[in-house]
C-alpha cells in the first residue's frame, strides 16, 4: 500500500488519489480535515500559494536564482533577427548586445540581451518560463544553459563532417552540432537508455534536424576501426559524471559524492575518453562535463594525454608503437597520432585549475563567475604533420570556429543576406 505521505500529497496537490479500497476510503474520509489544516498552516506562514510553504532552499538555490534564463535561437528554423523580432511583438524590450556578465546579472522584467559570447544565445531574467512559448513548442528556439552551449561551439565542425555525439541524451548539443553543420555532414549519436533515445529523437525532429543516427548502444563498444565512422573527424564527449556543477539540484542530492564515487566515475571518462581518441580521422574532440571536481575534469584530461604520449609536444606525426600479431608472429607498426591540448576559448574568464603544465587551456563556468551551471570543457586536437614543438605549454592559437564564417567568439555575427523562415 501507498504510504500516508503520498496518501495526502496525491489528495492536496496531485491529480487525485490512484489507489483503491480502504486506502482511498480512508484518505477520504479525512479530507475536510487535512484541507484545513493546509489552510490554518498558510495563515501562520502568511502565504497564499501553496509553493510558498517550500523553504526558499527548497524552491530555489541561491545560485538558481541567479543563473539567467538562456534561449538559443535554432537557426535550422530561424535567425536571431526573427526570434528578436518575434519577443518585441510580445512585450518583451531588446536592450542589444551585452558588453559584460555584469549586464546579464541585471537583467529584470521582460527585458532580454544577445549573450556576450555566443552569437546565437538570447538572455532573459532567471527563471522566465518559454515552455508554453509558441517558439518552443515549435522548436525554433532551444532552452539550454549557456555552460551546456559552449562544447559544440568550441568543438565548431565544418559543414559536411561526419561528428559524433557519444553520450548523447537528452540530445540539446546534438541539435547544437546540426546547426552548425547547417544539416549537413553525418551525425552519429549514442546512448545506452532506449526512453533517453526516443525522447531525443522526437525533440531533434522538432528541431528540424536530419542527417543523424541515434544507436542504443554503449560508446565504448563502438569499434573505432569501422569503416561506418571512417571519415569521423569531430567528437564531442559529455560522459555521465557527478552532476555537482548543476544548479537546479535540491539540498543534499549527491552534490558531494564520496571519494569512491568520485573514483569510479573517473575511471569510466579516462576510459571513454582513451576510446574516443582512438578514432582514426579524429581531427577534434571536446571533453566537457557538468562535474566541479579536478577528479573528473583536468586529471582525466592528464590521464588521457599520458597515455596518448607526449601531451605538449608535437614532434612530427606520432609514435610508432609495436603490437605484437600472433597470426604473423611478429609486430606490426602502426602510427599513435599525438595530441595537444588547445588554449579554448582564450578571452574566456574562468580557467582550468593548475593540476598539470597547461591546464589552464581548459576553461570552467560556474553560477558566480560566469552566470551559468557548473561546467569543465577541454578541446584535444590532433597534432599536424610539421606542427611546431612547444617547449612546455600547449599551443596557444585563438579559437576560430570554422561553424561562424568570419567570426571568432566574442564577436557578433554577420548579418545573413537571406532570412530564414519568418517567424510570425
Amino acid at each position: 500500500p501507498p504510504s500516508p505521505q503520498v496518501l495526502v500529497y496525491d489528495l492536496l496537490f496531485g491529480k487525485g488519489l490512484k489507489c483503491g479500497g480502504r486506502w482511498k476510503a480512508l484518505a477520504r474520509r479525512h479530507r475536510a480535515r487535512l484541507e484545513a489544516e493546509l489552510a490554518r498552516l498558510k495563515v501562520q506562514q502568511k502565504v497564499s500559494r501553496n509553493e510558498d510553504l517550500l523553504a526558499p532552499a527548497q524552491a530555489a538555490s541561491p545560485a538558481a536564482s541567479q543563473v539567467p534564463r538562456y534561449v538559443r535561437v535554432n537557426t535550422l528554423k530561424t535567425c536571431v533577427d526573427d526570434v528578436i523580432d518575434f519577443f518585441k511583438r510580445q512585450g518583451y524590450s531588446y536592450l542589444g548586445k551585452a558588453a559584460s556578465v555584469e549586464e546579464l546579472r541585471g537583467l529584470s522584467g521582460k527585458k532580454f540581451l544577445l549573450d556576450l559570447h555566443l552569437p546565437e544565445l538570447l538572455v532573459f531574467p532567471p527563471q522566465t518560463d518559454f515552455h508554453n512559448n509558441l517558439l518552443y513548442t515549435s522548436g525554433h528556439i532551444i532552452l539550454q544553459d549557456k555552460a551546456s552551449c559552449l562544447p559544440a561551439f568550441l568543438l565548431g565542425p565544418a559543414a559536411g563532417s561526419h561528428v559524433i555525439d557519444a553520450c548523447a541524451a537528452p540530445g540539446n548539443k546534438t541539435s547544437h552540432l546540426a546547426a552548425i553543420l547547417k544539416n549537413k555532414g553525418q551525425i552519429f549519436a549514442f546512448d545506452v537508455d532506449t526512453k533517453r533515445l526516443a525522447t531525443m529523437n522526437t525533440m531533434l525532429m522538432r528541431a528540424g534536424v536530419t542527417g543523424f543516427q541515434l544507436a542504443q548502444q554503449d560508446f565504448l563498444t563502438v569499434d573505432p576501426g569501422d569503416p561506418k565512422y571512417g571519415k569521423v573527424t569531430h567528437i564531442l564527449l559529455d560522459p555521465s559524471c557527478s552532476g555537482s556543477g548543476m544548479v537546479n539540484r535540491l539540498p543534499g542530492e549527491e552534490a558531494a559524492p564520496s571519494a569512491q564515487r568520485l573514483q569510479a566515475l573517473a575511471g569510466f571518462q579516462c576510459k571513454v575518453l582513451s576510446h574516443a581518441l582512438s578514432f582514426p580521422a579524429l581531427r577534434r574532440l571536446v571533453y566537457s562535463t557538468c562535474s566541479l571536481h579536478r577528479e573528473e575534469n583536468e586529471d582525466v584530461v592528464q590521464a588521457a594525454l599520458q597515455e596518448r604520449g607526449s601531451a605538449f609536444r608535437c614532434t612530427g606525426r606520432g609514435t610508432w608503437r609495436g603490437t605484437r600479431c600472433g597470426a604473423l608472429q611478429g609486430w606490426v607498426l602502426t602510427l599513435v597520432p599525438r595530441r595537444r591540448l588547445v588554449n579554448a576559448f582564450p578571452s574566456w574568464p574562468c580557467r582550468g585549475l593548475a593540476a598539470f603544465p597547461g591546464a589552464e587551456s581548459c576553461l570552467r563556468t560556474s553560477p558566480a563567475d560566469t552566470l551559468t551551471h557548473g561546467f569543465f570543457v577541454a578541446v584535444l586536437e590532433r597534432c599536424e604533420e610539421g606542427a611546431a614543438a612547444p617547449s612546455s605549454l600547449p599551443s596557444v592559437a585563438e579559437e576560430k570556429p570554422q561553424h561562424r564564417e568570419g567570426t571568432e567568439p566574442g564577436t557578433a555575427p554577420k548579418k545573413r543576406k537571406r532570412k530564414k523562415q519568418r517567424v510570425k
